[in-house]
């Protein structure tokens, strides 16, 4: 932990064919840390300005032409290395995650775990990347299709995964052979910090180009200049929807591309038919866990209304007993929000859901103790309540009832957002119209499993608001690469497609 905890310079480059180091003095001054778990500060960080982040775009791009070159499975060997230098960290790297984000010990460590399950992901992937070989119409000819490296990418990340989500773009972008460059979340910037310290040594070790670099800065110094910048084709952002919309937008202009994962208002859906201890337990962890800080914690719970009153009961009790205080005990099962502005949002969203006809039937209140910490929140109100279209980054869960299951589809589709959605059922025809092309229209679609605790074979990403990105696995590699199509005339003829005739003689 002490490692971590260092005061760190940040922006790295490339200062000569095997030599790295941090920027000594970047120009973006300084940055004070603090932890939502006492409210105290933690360190204190150099940030970037325009000219550091010209001089890490330059090494970076500088980086591709030379790291494109390298077979993809030699570039599997490399990630391997960053994988295997994750394991050796990961318990002082997941308690820093859980220091400087708030996120309990297990989850903590869990993300890490991600990093290390997508970069054994990406190895293997360095070895199946590729396109089909196709008929061609005319004799003698081969039609082919490669994926050839993209370029240097940027990613943008969010606070609450502070490296995992970093990881899903970053390890998958190396192994189809670009170059990256991170602009971590203000709030979370020693994670970040510490993630580049641990490839910094993997690089070294190898004589490897910057393959890897971090730019902690004001958005308006280098965020703006990250998504404008032309050497950058796509742009992989996660966070909010007005962030987003300035992202898509600003990258769209320059014709680049964009991978956005952005807001979440997700929701589980109860039938009469459905397990209900198996439902409480995919409930509690989704509406509960990171203290509803992630983009896909539950926050809609839509229950039938012949086992309503009941399962209402159980949660609203399970809610007083919620264990919450200093996430790295590992009594702790919630952690603090992030900082006093989630709290005040998380209590301006809830004096607006009572303004609105809703009812506070557990929580809704901060604690009395240092840090950012609140009471999980279960508010049962209206279905027309306007606060509940948006997405709180806070543990509040709205609870309505319903009586047909095709009205509850289109009322849980109502939405603006679409990233993860969830029934719990063991009624054969409720999940087929659920998982049906008039069912969930979310990214994600689970059937007796919570909205939360994605895994990374599966691509993860949402529709609508959500952006229509998608990281991790699955074929997402496609994004992070361009296609070329090749046909080679083996024959010594030059016939033209579709029998099309030119002929001057």
């Amino acid at each position: 932990m002490k490692d971590f905890m260092r005061t760190l310079r940040l922006a790295e480059v490339n200062s000569g064919a095997s030599t790295r180091e941090w920027i000594a003095r970047p120009g973006g001054g300084e940055l004070a840390v603090f932890s939502p778990t006492d409210g105290s500060q933690i360190g204190t960080v150099l940030q970037a300005g325009p000219a550091d982040y010209e001089q890490v775009a330059a090494a970076t791009a500088a980086a591709f032409r030379e790291w494109r070159l390298v077979p993809a499975p030699q570039r599997g060997l490399i990630v391997r290395e960053f994988a295997g230098a994750f394991r050796d960290y990961k318990e002082p790297l997941g308690k820093l995650v859980s220091y400087e984000m708030g996120k309990i010990a297990t989850e903590g460590l869990g993300e890490v775990q991600e990093m290390i399950d997508i970069a054994d992901f990406a190895v293997g992937l360095s070895r199946t990347i590729g396109g089909p070989t196709l008929p061609s119409e005319r004799p003698g000819h081969r039609l082919m299709e490669q994926w050839h490296p993209l370029g240097p990418i940027g990613i943008v990340t969010a606070f609450n995964f502070p490296v995992a989500v970093w990881a899903w773009n970053a390890m998958i972008a190396a192994i189809c052979g670009d170059t990256c460059i991170w602009k971590p979340s203000s709030k979370t910037p020693l994670t970040a910090i510490a993630v580049q310290h641990i490839c910094n040594d993997v690089m070294k070790a190898h004589d490897l180009p910057p393959i890897f670099s971090l730019v902690v800065g004001r958005g308006s110094a280098v965020g703006d200049l990250m998504i404008k910048d032309r050497r950058l084709p796509l742009i992989s952002a996660t966070g909010s929807v007005r962030m987003g919309r300035q992202i898509g937008e600003a990258v769209a202009r320059r014709l680049g591309r964009s991978l956005l994962e952005l807001g979440g208002n997700n929701a589980v859906i109860v039938d009469a038919s459905a397990d209900l201890d198996m439902a409480f337990n995919g409930v509690i962890f989704g509406a509960v866990g990171t203290a509803g800080q992630r983009c896909t914690s539950t926050r809609r719970l839509f229950l039938h209304e012949s086992i309503a009153e009941g399962f209402l009961a159980r949660l609203v009790a399970a809610y007083k007993r919620v264990p919450i205080g200093d996430p790295l005990d590992p009594k702790t099962l919630m952690g603090p929000l992030i900082d006093e502005g989630a709290v005040e949002d998380m209590l301006k969203a809830i004096a607006q859901a009572k303004a609105q006809g809703g009812e506070v039937l557990v929580g809704g209140q901060r604690l009395d103790r240092p840090g950012s910490y609140v009471q999980p929140t279960i508010v049962r109100g209206p279905r027309d309540m306007a606060i509940v279209r948006e997405e709180t980054f806070a543990p509040i869960l709205y609870a309505f009832t319903f009586t047909d299951i095709d009205e509850v589809i289109a009322q849980h589709n109502s939405v603006d957002q679409g990233l993860s959605s969830s029934i719990f059922s063991r009624d054969f025809l409720n999940i087929e119209r659920f998982l049906g092309p008039a069912g969930s229209d979310c990214g994600i679609a689970n059937v007796n499993a919570g909205t939360s605790g994605a895994e990374i074979g599966g691509a993860f990403g949402g529709e609508k608001e959500t952006g229509g990105g998608r990281e991790s696995g699955s074929d997402s590699w496609k994004l992070y690469m361009r296609r070329q199509t090749n046909t080679i005339n083996g024959s010594r003829a030059m016939p033209l497609a579709q029998g099309v005739q030119f002929d001057l003689e």
